[in-house]
């Protein structure tokens, strides 16, 4: 079912990039656009180029589903990716080289001069190629796709934890309180595995959820506040499983199993 979904996703983003292309291209140089079009589709020209979208408006949430489909299925391009869309924050000096979609998207023009010697020296058609890189990662993705059975292993396993996650849940509702912060434990465990084994990770042998947890911080895989979250969920998960003095709350519970729901979806 993942991957079924994970390939529909993947076609329908692909598509919605063409498109976004075709209204980058036309927004930078509308008559050449224009000339090619009425090259290939004589009077339907004029129709194709209206059902284009605004690129301004409508990259972003391109930009939002692609790059969660990267981080999750094409993990190592993920910074490339993203580097094709932000401003490098210790650039001093704007070129071709590092105009970026976010300038692009502010429509940032760099010129010199004043008046009739007015010149420009870099402009948003420069963000085009950075653009077609990040079509092209995520192209890189449905090949893989086609190619071999690519991420099969971690898309059974989401299914896996989603079922395991739904048990626990229903324990919850029952009032067992410890062994249902016990699954989910179980399910943060060995999602965190999985994770290290996604960026070659050398997880050590009885290794708990924080020590895993500390592995990819030091990995620069989370951040300092991912980090802590996951650190309050292995604490959370601690009370559960083996603090007998003290038993959780619901509200505890409720915490911990939508805890381990959100990592099991964001981190990877």
């Amino acid at each position: 079912m993942n991957g079924e979904r994970y390939k529909k996703d993947l076609d329908a983003l692909i598509a919605k990039g063409g498109q976004l292309q075709n209204a980058i291209q036309y927004e930078c140089y509308p008559d050449e656009f224009t000339s090619t079009a009425e090259a290939s589709l004589g009077d339907q020209t004029k129709g194709f180029i209206d059902s284009l979208p605004s690129f301004k408006e409508e990259y972003q949430p391109w930009y939002s589903e692609a790059k969660a489909l990267v981080r999750q299925l094409l993990p190592d391009r993920l910074s490339d990716f993203t580097r094709y869309y932000e401003k490098p924050k210790s650039r001093r000096d704007i070129t071709h080289e590092n105009y970026t979609i976010e300038d692009y998207l502010q429509g940032l023009n760099i010129t010199v001069g004043a008046g009739v010697t007015l010149s420009k020296i870099v402009g948003p058609d420069a963000a085009i190629p950075s653009f077609n890189q990040q079509i092209s990662i995520v192209k890189s993705i449905q090949e893989s796709f086609r190619s071999s059975l690519f991420k099969v292993r971690q898309l059974a396993q989401a299914d896996l934890f989603d079922s395991e996650l739904d048990a626990a849940r229903e324990l919850a509702k029952t009032q067992f309180h410890r062994a249902a912060g016990a699954v989910a434990g179980v399910v943060l465990e060995k999602h965190l595995k999985e994770v290290c084994d996604n960026h070659s990770i050398k997880v050590r042998k009885n290794a708990k959820i924080s020590n895993m947890n500390d592995d990819l911080k030091d990995a620069n895989v989370v951040d300092t506040h991912e980090w802590r979250f996951i650190q309050h969920l292995a604490d959370l998960r601690h009370l559960c499983a083996h603090d007998r003095k003290k038993e959780p709350t619901a509200d505890q519970i409720e915490d911990l199993l939508a805890g381990v729901a959100k990592v099991t979806m964001t981190i990877f």
